[in-house]
């Protein structure tokens, strides 16, 4: 299950867009908390503890108790804007969330046991049609992973919805006969043969020069 985290920010006071550059010039990315038909707390958050929570495990599932000023809320991260040329965060949203709400959320899935499947094991691959799956679920059941177990497959077999491996009180918007995943036929490699009429057009200038043909 996904662990909560403390996270303190900073208060931001004044919306815009020349206060939004001011604050990426002071190594800063704005941001804002919404939802729970509560009115938005604005803030900055430092650049390099943005890029430090993004690169631990869980970090789209994860929940975190958020200290704005005198203000505590928990939220997850929703939408993290990037600027197109750099790729860097410009702002950030997460979203309110308490303990008896049901949200939609995007997980992770992880194909385990591929030593197991005998499609693999003849030359297949696996197409994962699905890298994360939509669940709704409580704030308290939001699993950090999905697993789907590939031990038996053989070639051409499908993994549908209804083969993940769901935790209690998670369940998946999208219907349970939804093929997520494939193992795939090995690629075959043809060898294709010379045209007759080539070969007849070789021959007849091997004769035209004088010189024998190989037979």
């Amino acid at each position: 299950m996904a662990k909560i985290t403390s996270l303190r920010v900073n208060e931001r006071n004044v919306a815009g867009k020349g206060a939004a550059r001011a604050e990426r010039r002071a190594g800063l990315i704005p941001g804002v908390i919404y939802g729970e038909k509560k009115a938005p707390i604005m803030f900055s958050i430092s650049a390099l503890d943005l890029d430090a929570q993004m690169r631990q495990k869980g970090f789209w599932t994860r929940q975190f108790e958020i200290e704005v000023g005198k203000t505590k809320c928990h939220a997850i991260c929703q939408d993290i804007q990037t600027d197109p040329v750099s790729d860097r965060p410009v702002h950030v949203d997460f979203l309110r969330i308490s303990g008896n709400t049901e949200i939609v959320i995007e997980v992770p899935v992880m194909y385990e046991n591929e030593l197991a499947c005998p499609g693999i094991k003849l030359g297949g691959s696996l197409n994962a049609i699905y890298r994360t799956i939509e669940v709704s679920c409580k704030p308290k059941d939001i699993p950090e992973t999905l697993f789907v177990d590939l031990t038996g497959l053989e070639i051409n077999d499908v993994v549908k919805m209804s083969d993940v491996k769901f935790p209690a009180g998670v369940k998946p918007v999208e219907e349970e006969d939804v093929t997520i995943a494939s193992i795939a036929a090995p690629s075959t490699e043809t060898v294709e043969e010379p045209a007759p009429a080539a070969d007849a057009a070789a021959t007849d200038a091997a004769a035209a020069s004088g010189t024998p043909s190989a037979s």
